[in-house]
C-alpha cells in the first residue's frame, strides 16, 4: 500500500462554523467547497480535513445522521504555551486547561462550534 495523503472526514451540523474556526485559529486553508462540503489543508499539517454536512446523501444511509463525536483531533506543536495564550486572547474557550502528564506530554484542548475537540500537544 502506497499512502500518498491522509484526510480526516468529519460530519458536522454547520460546515461553515467548523471551517471558519479552523481557518481563523488553526491556520487551515479551504481548497475545495460545495454545498455541505469543505476540504481544508494546512501547509505544515500531516492531515487534511473534510467537513461534511450531517444528513448529506453522499454518505451511506447508516452514516448520514452521525456527528463527529468521541473524536479528538490532536496536533503536535511547538510553543504550546504561546498557542494557548493566542487562543485565549482570541476568545476561544479552553475546554481542558494546559496541563502536563507524568509521561511528558503537555497539552490543552479547545472545542469548535460543532463540538469537535481539538487538542494541542507538546512533548517535553
Amino acid at each position: 500500500m502506497n499512502i500518498t495523503a491522509s484526510t480526516v472526514s468529519l460530519t458536522v451540523d454547520e460546515v461553515a462554523a467548523s471551517r471558519d474556526f479552523l481557518i481563523a485559529h488553526f491556520g487551515y486553508t479551504q481548497v475545495a467547497a460545495a454545498d455541505g462540503f469543505a476540504k481544508l489543508t494546512h501547509e505544515a499539517a500531516a492531515v487534511d480535513l473534510v467537513l461534511l454536512l450531517r444528513g448529506t446523501e453522499v454518505l451511506p444511509a447508516a452514516q448520514r445522521d452521525q456527528r463527529a463525536g468521541g473524536l479528538i483531533l490532536a496536533f503536535t506543536v511547538t510553543d504550546l504555551a504561546g498557542h494557548e495564550e493566542r487562543l485565549r486572547r482570541a476568545g476561544v474557550p479552553l475546554t481542558m486547561p494546559l496541563r502536563e502528564e507524568p509521561w511528558g506530554e503537555r497539552l490543552f484542548q479547545v472545542t469548535d462550534p460543532n463540538g469537535v475537540v481539538l487538542q494541542l500537544v507538546e512533548w517535553t
